[in-house]
Formats: structure tokens, sequence, C-alpha cells
């Protein structure tokens, strides 16, 4: 979906988002309230030029504007594959921007994630899986690796790959998996400013994906793995 046609949707009330080079910043309102936006748009790769303006934009909301609602608008295809991004550590920028997310939350931001269009390996990671919540458009692309090229890097023969796709959410692509697994929280395929307004008002510091993946038959193992180290047991609850 074009980013401009969904922000009519998403912000009857008024929005004042700027689109630089596929980088989206700015503001909107929703409920009557006044939130910050950020994110990207057409595809986007993510190189060390976004990941640094996402993570400055995220920290001059936290110092100027503390407490503000923050919603990360995502589409992009992942980090951006260049030798120039490689060389200066692209891993290290996307770091600094998911620490950014976090230090925005700790410091009292409610954060949501949006995946309108395209969502893919650690331009997903670092963004809208950083956030409180992260919901989907039903027509919306998430995966963190094609079948193809988890058939190169496992060595598993891609039709063995789409046949364990059917069953286990884990190998499958889009938002219907990832709500399954619990990373996505909800697909809106209804009224998106209410949605966004209760998404904001649902919203808290609590990561509650794993106990939703295994809620939803997802991921059946992870909640039960997180509830015997915190409970400092070698046995995992039935």
């Amino acid at each position: 979906m074009n980013w401009n046609e969904l922000a009519a949707q998403l912000f009857p009330e008024g929005h004042a988002i700027t689109d630089t080079d596929n980088f989206l910043s700015g503001s909107a309102r929703v409920a009557g309230a006044e939130i910050a936006v950020v994110g990207t748009t057409g595809h986007a790769p993510i190189g060390v030029e976004i990941a640094l303006a996402q993570a400055r934009f995220v920290l001059q909301t936290v110092r100027e504007h503390p407490g503000r609602p923050i919603l990360i608008m995502v589409d992009t295809v992942g980090q951006r594959l260049r030798h120039r991004d490689e060389m200066l550590g692209i891993n290290s920028f996307m770091a600094h921007l998911g620490k950014c997310v976090d230090l925005a939350r700790r410091s009292g931001h409610k954060i949501v994630g949006l995946v309108y269009d395209q969502a893919l390996s650690g331009g997903f990671i670092t963004s809208g899986m950083m956030a409180d919540a992260c919901y989907a458009l039903p027509d919306a692309t998430i995966r963190v690796m094609g079948l193809p090229a988890m058939a190169r890097i496992t060595k598993v023969p891609e039709e063995r790959l789409t046949e364990l796709a059917v069953s286990n959410p884990v190998f499958a692509p889009g938002p219907e998996n990832y709500a399954r697994m619990g990373g996505i929280q909800a697909i809106w395929d209804d009224d998106l400013a209410a949605s966004l307004a209760k998404a904001f008002s649902d919203a808290g510091p609590t990561d509650e994906r794993s106990a939703r993946g295994l809620e939803r038959g997802g991921r059946k193992l992870a909640q039960p793995v997180i509830a015997a180290i915190v409970a400092g047991s070698n046995v995992l609850a039935p």
C-alpha cells in the first residue's frame, strides 16, 4: 500500500509526515493526541544512512517530546547488501537503532509497529519487532528469509521446506504465520484509525510474544523455556 493512502486512513485527524529518500518521519494526531511517526517506504533497504536517520529521530523524540507515543511504519527489504555498508559495520548501525527504540520504551514512550507492505530480515527485526507490539495489514509480506535462500543456506531441499511451511509457521512467510508465532499481535482489516488508537491504548512494556506464540500454537517451546529459566529450573513444564 502507498504510504500516503495509508496515512489518510490511519490519521483522519491529520498528519505532518514527510518522505525523504524513502525515510518517513513526522507527527500525526491519533484519538486527539500527538504521536511521532518514523519508518520507511518504497521497499527501502536499510543502509547506514536510514538506520542513523531513524535512530536520530527516535532520540530526538525522547529528548524533545517526553512520553510521546511512537509509530514505526515498516516497508523494507532488509539490510542493504553493499560492500560499503558491510565495511562500515551495518550490523552496528542496526543494533544502535534497536537500542534507541528500547531506550524510548524505557523512557516511557509507547511504541507500536505496523507492517504495511514488506518486512524482511534485519530491517524488520530492528524496527517493527522492537516495538511494544507489532501489527500488519492483510496483504503485507513478512519473512526473515525466502524459502529458496533458506534452502541454499540449510542444504534442505526447497520442496521439503515448502512441505514444512504448511504445518510449521517458522518456515512460512506471511502475516498470518507471524501472528501464529506471536510476533504479530493482530492483522488489521477494518477501521485502521480505530485499530491504531486501540493499539496505543493496549501497548505496554511487557514482552508477550512468546506467550502469544504458545497460546496460538505457533511456538510451543519458547515460553516454557523462558519460564524454566526464570524459575531457575532445568525441567520444562508440561
